[in-house]
Parts: structure tokens; sequence; C-alpha cells
């Protein structure tokens, strides 16, 4: 389960809104607000930055993958 190390914050954003079911609400400066109602409301900050820190792009996918029921590497084979 090794985790992307050049993955941007707008791919990122991009896969969680074509593939999972969120949607842009709007930017607050260099972060991109997501947000999705299925299963229930989440709201989720990813910075838009080149390439997302580790533990930065860990903490989403871990909240991601909460809030859907599937696991991590779900979430990491569809980037």
């Amino acid at each position: 389960m090794k985790t992307p190390r050049d993955l941007s914050g707008a791919r990122l954003a991009a896969c969680l809104c074509n593939r999972w079911g969120y949607r842009e609400v709007h930017q607050e400066g260099s972060h991109i607000i997501l947000e999705t109602s299925d299963p229930a409301f989440q709201r989720i900050a990813v910075p838009a930055h080149q390439a997302l820190r580790v533990g930065t792009l860990s903490a989403i996918l871990r909240a991601v993958s909460r809030h859907k029921g599937v696991t991590r590497q779900v979430i990491i084979d569809s980037l």
C-alpha cells in the first residue's frame, strides 16, 4: 500500500470528483473545497499544490476511505 509521491492536489480533486461522487464547491486561496452527500454529508479541503506531502495525502485518503466505506488501496488504485 504505497502512497504516491508525485500526486498534485488538482489531480486528486479531479479524481475524487469524477470517481467518488465529490463536487468542487469553491476554492479558498490554495485549497480546493470538495463536498459530497453520499452516503452522508462530508466536506474536505485539498491543497492545490504541485506535489502533495505524504502526510497530507494520507490524511485525505483516510478521511475519504472512512466516509465511503472502502480501503485506502481502492482509492489509490483509482488515481
